[in-house]
Formats: C-alpha cells, sequence, structure tokens
C-alpha cells in the first residue's frame, strides 16, 4: 500500500489510479464529515464530491507534515465546501449571536463527566443546540479548528465565534446537569 505522502504525489503528477485510490481511501471519512453538516445525504454526498474535485485540483499544493496530514488537509477543504454553498451560509450566518449580544453565561465551568451519558444522548444533546452554536461547537470539538480558523470558514469575526462557543458549552453544560438530575 503506498503511503500518504506517496500517493499525494503521484495524484499531484497526474497519475489517475492513485486518484482512484485517495478516492477509495479517504471517501467514506469525508462523506461521513459532510454528513454532521448538511442536511441530508444527497447534498452532504453533493459537497463530498466537489470537495474531492476541489482536491485533486489543489494536491499539488500539500505539504506532508507527517502520518495523518493529508487527511486533516482534506478535510479542512471539505469543511470549507460544505459551507460554501450560499444557502447553508445564510442559514446559519442568521444564526449567529455577535459578541455583546449574548446574555451574560453564569461561569459554572464546563469540566462535567459525560462518561455516563450514551452517545446517542450527547449527541442529541449537541444536536439541539441552535444551529450557529452548533456549527461553532462542532468546529471547535470535533474538527478542531481555532478560533480563527472558524472565522475563517465561516466569515465571522474571531470574537463572534468565541462569543458562541461560550453559550454552546454553557447549554451543554445546563443539558449535562439537567440529564444527571433528572435522567438517571
Amino acid at each position: 500500500m503506498t503511503d500518504d505522502r506517496q500517493l499525494a504525489i503521484d495524484c499531484a503528477n497526474g497519475d489517475q489510479n492513485a486518484g482512484e485510490e485517495l478516492y477509495r481511501r479517504y471517501s467514506k471519512r469525508l462523506l461521513s464529515l459532510c454528513m454532521r453538516y448538511m442536511s441530508d445525504k444527497a447534498s452532504a454526498e453533493d459537497v463530498m464530491h466537489d470537495a474531492f474535485v476541489r482536491i485533486l485540483e489543489s494536491i499539488g499544493k500539500y505539504r506532508y507534515n507527517g502520518p495523518g496530514s493529508l487527511y486533516s488537509w482534506m478535510a479542512r477543504i471539505t469543511v470549507n465546501k460544505c459551507f460554501d454553498s450560499a444557502r447553508m451560509r445564510r442559514k446559519i450566518r442568521r444564526s449567529f449571536v455577535e459578541e455583546g449580544q449574548l446574555e451574560a453565561v453564569p461561569d459554572e465551568g464546563y469540566l462535567i463527566d459525560t462518561e455516563q451519558i450514551p452517545p446517542d444522548i450527547l449527541k442529541q444533546m449537541v444536536e439541539s443546540l441552535p444551529e450557529g452554536y452548533r456549527t461553532v461547537f462542532k468546529l471547535w470539538a470535533v474538527e478542531g479548528l481555532s478560533h480563527k480558523e472558524i472565522a475563517e470558514v465561516l466569515r465571522i469575526r474571531e470574537k463572534s465565534s468565541a462569543s458562541n462557543l461560550s453559550r454552546a458549552r454553557a447549554i451543554l453544560s445546563k443539558k449535562i446537569k439537567d440529564y444527571y438530575e433528572t435522567d438517571r
């Protein structure tokens, strides 16, 4: 099996077999990534295919930084494609709250044990967040993006990203506390 570095080089050199291998190796993970942000599977598949076209067009710009770096690079392109949809961007932007518009959030700390919560319940908690909060939370917690990167992807200010994340974490904290108090 070809390693990621060589696979990227071969793709950049126009090797069609390498492009097919790249698709086989990463398309399921990238589709899963798209499904986190798109409203249905068909839209997720469309975005994933658009992202793959972009990946293959720009793979010559990729620089190997160790194991996992190819997927990380491809995931960034894919997340950007998810948010490039004008409809998606408008929908999310309407749901953002700018810094200073948020009511005060009590600092109750965010270190709450979630190990006893079934994963499907935890996922429902995240999915029940308002769309802007949920989007920033997923980009930060799941994708590992910084506020600067989130701001670039969503075309918002860094402080807005931080404010929305803070609010998302406060809401999740309350939901988790409520779960432990009522559902156990």
